[in-house]
């Protein structure tokens, strides 16, 4: 069993939230339930938040931008996912617009061509109409918008036909 530290000093806390932000970006509210865990004051999270921000150890700009790339290239998510996650994380709107701006237009609809080429193929189903639903269903859940969806999938079904 593992001993758990109780107390920290405001030092100690700034040191390990460092280390913490260095691993990867955080937002603020993961920072906050860091402290939180760790047991802080009031005060001294603000002076710790103070601290991670004045050295550029928490930059939301920075985080969102990064979490969008991330999520996007990583998991595939699209635009409407991203702001969904961003929002929840209590980014600002600025934020999340800048955020989005990382997602170039023709890397994003070379994804989305690319998951409904893929989903199209591996759906075994007989019923056409079925099978669209499927893809469109999993693509609205990735957080794609529902015109760009369909259009690609009517061009997918167009181009099975021609086949």
């Amino acid at each position: 069993m593992q001993n758990k530290k109780l107390t920290f000093t405001v030092e100690e806390a700034k040191r390990k939230l460092e280390k913490y932000c260095i691993y990867q970006d955080r937002c603020h509210q993961e920072i906050e339930r860091k402290l939180h865990e760790m047991c802080m004051i009031p005060e001294a999270c603000e002076l710790i938040i103070l601290h991670l921000m004045a050295h550029d150890f928490l930059n939301e700009e920075r985080f969102s931008k990064s979490f969008a790339r991330g999520k996007f290239r990583i998991k595939k998510w699209g635009k409407q996912r991203v702001i969904r996650e961003l929002k929840q994380r209590g980014i600002s709107k600025y934020n999340i617009e800048t955020a989005l701006k990382e997602i170039g237009p023709n890397e994003y609809l070379i994804v989305l061509h690319d998951l409904v080429l893929k989903k199209w193929n591996s759906i075994d189903e007989n019923h056409i109409y079925k099978k669209k639903k499927k893809i469109i269903d999993f693509l609205f859940r990735k957080g794609f918008e529902y015109h760009l969806i369909q259009e690609e999938v009517h061009q997918i079904m167009q181009e099975d036909k021609n086949q």
